[in-house]
């Protein structure tokens, strides 16, 4: 629990202003049940079941093992432990997951690059000049094809985390209704650092919430909130 000690990088307080980072994953909402793998990643789910017929097949089985995976416990090196690259977490549902990318081992607040709590599914980059990725409770890291397709969804789990999108999600205009406090928080990225530099626009609602998640975006994340539906 030690790392969990850690407050996340810019966690959120009331409205929420462009450049803010929210790190707090709401606990097991509507969408928590519906599972954010489920609804919103039915590519994610194509990408996966591929992987395991890629296995069967002889022309293919090498490629599939050579799929990078990692622990979702521990402390990895980057560079001799783990490449850089963009790797996601799935079907987290206690709100447990936590990681962090440092610069350094010293464990010292000023190693810290980014860190956050994962509901549901987690997408995170860790860079070349990152020198340590941390991981606690998360289910396995698996690294991202983004060359991979699927059939995006035009709905997501409310509280599922992060979905990618033109993969996991179409683009389009998105409606929650029904979100009763504040805790419904979303954000639009244009990568998976998670610096507040990686933020186009977030919001924190009480209400209905109706965002444009543009095909330009990288990720949509949503934790907190009732469930997604494209609205145009």
């Amino acid at each position: 629990m030690g790392m969990k000690g850690k407050v996340a990088l810019g966690a959120v307080v009331g409205v929420v202003v462009i450049g803010v980072v929210s790190a707090n994953a709401g606990n097991n909402g509507d969408g928590g049940t519906s599972g954010g793998t489920d609804k919103g990643s039915s590519a994610s789910a194509e990408r996966e079941a591929g992987g395991k017929k890629g296995a069967t097949d002889t022309g293919k089985a090498e490629v599939a093992e050579k799929k990078a995976a990692f622990a979702g416990d521990g402390d990895f090196q980057v560079g001799s432990d783990i490449k850089p690259g963009t790797y996601r977490t799935t079907g987290n549902s206690d709100g447990m997951c936590y990681w962090e990318r440092a610069k350094d081992a010293s464990g010292e607040m000023d190693s810290l690059l980014a860190n956050d709590n994962v509901t549901g599914t987690g997408y995170v980059t860790v860079k070349a000049t990152d020198k340590l990725f941390k991981s606690s409770d998360c289910n396995d890291w698996e690294a991202v094809d983004k060359k991979a397709k699927g059939s995006p969804a035009a709905r997501m789990s409310g509280d599922g985390g992060m979905f990618a999108v033109g993969a996991d999600i179409a683009p389009g205009t998105y409606q929650s209704t029904g979100n009763t406090d504040d805790s419904c928080y979303w954000e639009r990225t244009k990568d998976a650092e998670h610096g507040i530099e990686s933020i186009l626009a977030n919001d924190n609602v009480n209400g209905t919430a109706v965002v444009r998640i543009s095909a330009s975006d990288a990720y949509f994340k949503t934790n907190g909130c009732k469930d997604w539906k494209k609205t145009g």
